[in-house]
């Protein structure tokens, strides 16, 4: 069995005498086995020991590997290949995107996806829920490619496949037991690939309020009978008029019985922005009726920044307040890149640590526990979110943990990972070290 010792690492205790001191974490496969304090260790083993592998820290932060909670991966760079944005609304968007899915191709997506996952990993991510659409326009194409990319990336990052109907489920004039096109080509899937620990929608592209609630049955039932996670994209507005969905969907999750029906698996709702309108009293409110439910929201910030509030002159930060929705009212929450360069999401890069400062700003969370929250978000409750981890789980490597890591060699605690994430990083996968990267500079002085 391979043994890795992290050496000379920070480690991310709320009790900053115990942040200042560093730690020895040592793994045994893929599981930790003791974290101990450097100064204690008075004797090294080899390293050149077949069986021994050592990272040193160099005073780095050690944390929990990131974790994409949602990312799309068959739409990723692929803002180039259509039309120039004209007004960047979310309605061109869908536009623009349908027509470059329509030249959608294995090698394209192949090479795209790739991409996406490698650079991933650079940045310290092992695991990602991972959308692939279904629908008339691509068929089965996208979801063949994610499944041969979990499989290649195997070892180096936990691939989750999510079966995702961008389109709507349920035509114009059907009823309620007639699924449309779209919806023939994702039972389709479900019954020809296997893989996929996920399925999900977005009940707002349909036509009306009725068939989104048709849509948000559709997608529980399933879950349900295929004993998967559910994920959807959820109450993406801001507009008061416009019913919150998330009060439909709890319901609809009591009246299945989801927690005996489907037990250990989450409902994960990503955007929910129309839930910035929520008064304090009326969070407090809703998280009463989630009681014990084992919903997760994921906050996008990239995306809802962008697209939220057009038309509005106050310019509302339309996207959910994750640290406060996670410190102050109990909920659980998590926040993920979503696209990458794609007429949804044209900024930013695939890591989920980058979303930490911009966070401070949007969310105004400078203090010690919103920062410990923000990291937190892209960590473990990104995974416990696509159902990775128990909710016991921890910033500090415990006994038996996973030995899922990052290292920031050029961070020191939770503060300065937060604010100004460095680029030399460590990337650690089921005690392995799976990438490392790092930086080298210069400068003329005359």
């Amino acid at each position: 069995m391979t043994r890795l010792e992290i050496r000379n690492v920070h480690l991310a205790f709320s009790d900053p005498d115990q942040t200042r001191s560093l730690y020895h974490v040592i793994c045994e496969g893929d599981i930790v086995q003791d974290a101990i304090l450097s100064s204690g260790i008075t004797e090294h083993p080899a390293v050149d020991s077949e069986d021994l592998d050592v990272v040193d820290g160099d005073g780095g932060l050690l944390l929990p590997s990131l974790c994409h909670s949602h990312i799309h991966l068959d739409k990723c760079y692929i803002l180039g290949k259509g039309m120039p944005l004209k007004n960047g609304d979310f309605q061109e968007a869908l536009e623009v995107t349908s027509r470059v899915k329509r030249n959608f191709v294995e090698k394209d997506l192949h090479e795209r996806g790739t991409r996406l996952i490698r650079e991933s990993v650079e940045n310290g991510v092992t695991s990602m829920r991972a959308h692939v659409e279904v629908d008339r326009i691509v068929g089965q194409t996208c979801v063949e490619v994610g499944m041969q990319l979990r499989k290649e990336w195997e070892g180096l990052c936990d691939v989750q496949i999510a079966l995702f109907m961008q389109e709507p489920i349920f035509d114009e004039d059907s009823e309620r037991t007639t699924v449309g096109e779209n919806a023939a080509q994702f039972l389709d899937a479900i019954e020809n690939k296997a893989g996929y620990t996920a399925i999900g929608s977005a009940p707002y592209v349909e036509c009306g309020l009725v068939q989104a609630q048709w849509n948000i049955q559709f997608i529980l039932e399933l879950s349900c009978s295929l004993h998967v996670h559910a994920d959807f994209h959820l109450d993406y507005n801001l507009s008061p008029s416009e019913n919150a969905l998330i009060y439909y969907l709890i319901d609809e999750m009591n009246e299945f019985d989801w927690v005996k029906r489907n037990p250990g698996k989450i409902v994960t709702v990503g955007h929910a922005t129309r839930l910035t309108l929520l008064g304090d009293g009326e969070l407090h409110d809703l998280k009463a009726r989630i009681k014990h439910l084992p919903i997760h929201f994921v906050g996008l910030p990239q995306s809802d920044l962008y697209m939220m509030g057009r038309g509005d002159p106050s310019v509302p930060r339309g996207t959910l307040r994750i640290p406060q929705l996670i410190r102050d009212f109990g909920f659980n929450a998590a926040m993920a890149v979503n696209n990458v360069e794609n007429a949804f999401t044209p900024q930013g890069a695939p890591d989920p640590l980058s979303l930490c400062p911009l966070g401070v700003a949007v969310y105004q969370a400078a203090t010690d526990e919103y920062l410990r929250a923000l990291v937190e978000s892209v960590t473990i409750n990104s995974k416990r979110a696509i159902g990775e981890l128990k909710e016991t789980s921890s910033l500090i490597p415990t006994l038996g943990s996973k030995a899922d890591f990052v290292v920031l060699h050029k961070n020191d605690n939770i503060r300065s990972a937060a604010l100004i994430p460095c680029w030399d990083r460590t990337t650690i996968k089921s005690g392995k070290v799976v990438a490392k990267r790092t930086g080298n500079t210069w400068i003329r002085i005359e």
